[in-house]
């Protein structure tokens, strides 16, 4: 076993045991009492269900990331990627169209391992705390239509990194870097009209006092509002919901119906000036800088170690190529990505609680914005009481508790 391996195994275990040793700290904080905050919130039969929701997917997260991991480990130390490389070798004789398959077949295996759980999470788990609402044909049509997707768009993409990286020589980096930023601007651009609508309905709000609300408040912050539309997230989960998608004149608002169900006039607008918040702080803008720059060390760090032959001989390859080194390069940059992961979680932190001062300051209703997120948490069932390791490791959003009191703080109230 040479350094890369080391390193490598090193890191799914230690990534492995983090969030094993975070689960755990979670779930012993879920004995903590109903905080003063949410009383009258949520009742004690309530309280609990959250609680036991966030221990039975914690368990079930548990046994998932166990499977995954000693599948992983199983084929990899079987030899696994070198006897799939040479089947597909026998079957092609071009570099590229081997490399597409050949991580196809990749994709499509840990697609159908993670398809039992993903079944039993949506039926079972989901079904059990009283959110879902999907039906098998709802869930079927979304697996065929991600697939579609994949195909139509991922493997266009995956080919043109291939044919770059094999053909582009020494600026090869710049020019696969340069590449996927477009290609993922123009998804970006074409999302909110061509592929969600794929899985979701949406129709525009209608006329009343809700449309009024809102474009009163945008008006008031100069933010123009065209495109507010309302998603039948029902469809599939009686959770709750509202989102910013696309840019440019493809921009749109989109609110749950769930959403418009459990809340008040005044609580959706709260929400959405939080979501305008992020635009106007320009949370949304960085976010992307920060991809791009991402994109690009990736890919530098990409042409250093792609024709590594130590890297290869790892995974127990006999021979060198383009794509196998572009799977192997990716389990090599996970200590990286986990680093990353982490302070882009505490970036977007610091970001919502910017969203939230935004949201209470410009609609004067702060306590809008409190209930809003008290009736989120208790309609979602978050876990009010998050161990700080755990939201250190995952969380992208503060604790609501945490929100709620930065508010108060923020308003002196």
């Amino acid at each position: 076993m040479n350094i890369y391996a080391v390193i490598i195994l090193s890191t799914l275990i230690l990534g492995f045991l983090l969030d094993f040793i975070a689960d755990k700290l979670n779930l012993k904080n879920l004995g903590i009492k109903l905080p003063d905050e949410f009383i009258g919130v949520y009742s004690e039969d309530s309280y609990k269900k959250s609680q036991q929701y966030t221990r039975v997917l914690t368990n079930f997260g548990f046994i998932v990331s166990s499977f995954s991991l000693a599948i992983m480990l199983i084929f990899w130390f079987a030899g696994g990627f070198n006897w799939l490389d040479k089947i597909v070798s026998s079957w092609f004789i071009n570099d590229l169209i081997r490399g597409l398959i050949y991580i196809g077949i990749l994709v499509c295996a840990n697609a159908i391992i993670g398809f039992p759980f993903s079944v039993y999470s949506t039926f079972v788990i989901e079904e059990k705390f009283g959110f879902n609402k999907t039906i098998p044909k709802t869930f079927i049509l979304d697996i065929i239509k991600s697939l579609g997707l994949g195909i139509l768009l991922g493997a266009p993409l995956l080919l043109l990194v291939l044919y770059i990286l094999q053909f582009a020589g020494t600026w090869a980096w710049l020019y696969g870097w340069g590449a996927v930023i477009i290609i993922s601007l123009i998804i970006q651009f074409i999302a909110p009209k061509w592929i969600l609508p794929l899985f979701n309905k949406f129709v525009p709000l209608q006329d009343g006092e809700l449309k009024e609300a809102i474009l009163n408040y945008a008006d008031s912050i100069k933010y123009p509002v065209k495109n507010i539309y309302v998603m039948d997230g029902s469809k599939r989960s009686s959770k709750s919901n509202a989102f910013f998608t696309g840019f440019g004149k493809n921009k749109r608002i989109a609110l749950f119906d769930t959403l418009i169900e459990k809340h008040t006039t005044d609580e959706i607008v709260s929400i959405l000036a939080h979501e305008i918040g992020h635009f106007k702080k320009k949370h949304i803008l960085k976010g992307m800088v920060i991809s791009i720059l991402h994109f690009g060390i990736l890919f530098y760090l990409l042409s250093l170690f792609l024709h590594n032959q130590d890297l290869f001989k790892a995974f127990y390859m006999e021979k060198i190529s383009i794509y196998t080194g572009l799977i192997f390069f990716g389990m090599l940059y996970t200590p990286v990505e986990m680093i990353l992961s982490i302070l882009m979680n505490i970036f977007s932190r610091k970001n919502e609680y910017q969203a939230d001062n935004f949201a209470v300051q410009t609609t004067s209703k702060p306590e809008s914005m409190i209930s809003a997120l008290k009736k989120l948490s208790e309609t979602n069932l978050s876990n009010l009481t998050p161990h700080p390791f755990y939201v250190f490791i995952n969380y992208s959003h503060p604790p609501v508790l945490e929100r709620i009191l930065a508010i108060r703080n923020f308003c002196g109230i």
